[in-house]
């Protein structure tokens, strides 16, 4: 075993920026989820696969276009709305009928998706690794204080505020965002006033998977695209909104920032076991927070 005991100034830093770059990633895809779950009180286990499902069509447009900043850019703008589209083919058809069934039931549907989806990808892309290349514009890196930092990781920190922001401004400023809003508090009431409440879970889902394929779209040039890459990001995200606060989600912002950054930094600590320092962390807060940071909306 390895400790790393002289963790110099400039490495500190340097993990703590790649760790906020994950953090974009995490953020984006567990904020999906939450919302999911906070509005429509249903654990979309599938979320993951959707991930997933945005990392391969980002592969397939980018190449489509060709490994070009315009064509990697048309991939991220293409491959979320696939995702979404599927969520709301799914929703329309299926999921629409069972929001009165119990959580169990819709816990277990979304499971077989996870299946479905699986074999989906299987059947489409194969079990072959796929890789995409940076495009050129995004490649290398930029010096911050003299620290070298990759141009990606530093597009990854642009993008994710500017996602939070777009949550806020649809959660607090549109008519869509406060009828959800409204919903996750009293469904009952939202629908006695003429509302269809049908319709606003659809537009929520549809937004939450929306996000898992924006998270899949982002990661696709920074690790391999593969079968089972949703597993792990499951786990991670469902951890997330628990330590945040079930469907809070600015509480998914300040979950993803821990186990980002938890992550990140133990790798500089302690590599052999940097897996651990995230999930220590996430004990550490459910034993002083057991409802999760923030206030939970279940």
């Amino acid at each position: 075993m390895e400790f790393a005991a002289n963790v110099t100034f400039s490495a500190l830093v340097q993990q703590i920026l790649v760790g906020l770059s994950r953090t974009t990633i995490l953020f984006i895809v567990s904020s999906g989820l939450s919302l999911v779950l906070g509005v429509l009180r249903i654990p979309n286990v599938a979320h993951g696969s959707l991930y997933m499902i945005g990392a391969f069509l980002t592969y397939t447009v980018s190449n489509l276009f060709g490994h070009t900043l315009a064509g990697f850019f048309i991939a991220l703008l293409i491959a979320p709305l696939g995702v979404a589209l599927i969520s709301f083919l799914v929703e329309r058809c299926l999921f629409c009928h069972l929001y009165e069934r119990e959580h169990l039931m819709l816990l277990l549907f979304t499971f077989a998706f996870t299946l479905v989806f699986g074999d989906m990808v299987k059947l489409i892309w194969g079990s072959d690794y796929r890789s995409l290349t940076v495009p050129a514009f995004l490649q290398g890196s930029f010096s911050i204080q003299g620290f070298p930092f990759p141009r990606y990781n530093l597009f990854l920190l642009i993008v994710g505020p500017l996602v939070a922001l777009g949550l806020w401004l649809l959660t607090n400023h549109t008519k869509i965002g406060k009828i959800a809003r409204a919903a996750a508090v009293d469904r009952e009431m939202v629908g006695a006033v003429g509302i269809n409440v049908s319709w606003v879970f659809a537009a929520v889902f549809v937004i939450g998977c929306y996000l898992a394929g924006l998270g899949g779209a982002l990661v696709a040039p920074t690790q391999n695209i593969t079968q089972g890459m949703d597993h792990s990001i499951i786990i991670e995200a469902f951890l997330i909104v628990i330590i945040g606060g079930l469907g809070n989600i600015w509480g998914a912002l300040l979950g993803a920032l821990i186990f980002g950054l938890t992550d990140s930094i133990g790798i500089l600590i302690w590599p052999q076991f940097a897996i651990v320092f995230p999930y220590v962390a996430v004990v550490v807060v459910l034993f002083f927070r057991p409802r999760g940071i923030l206030k939970s909306t279940w």
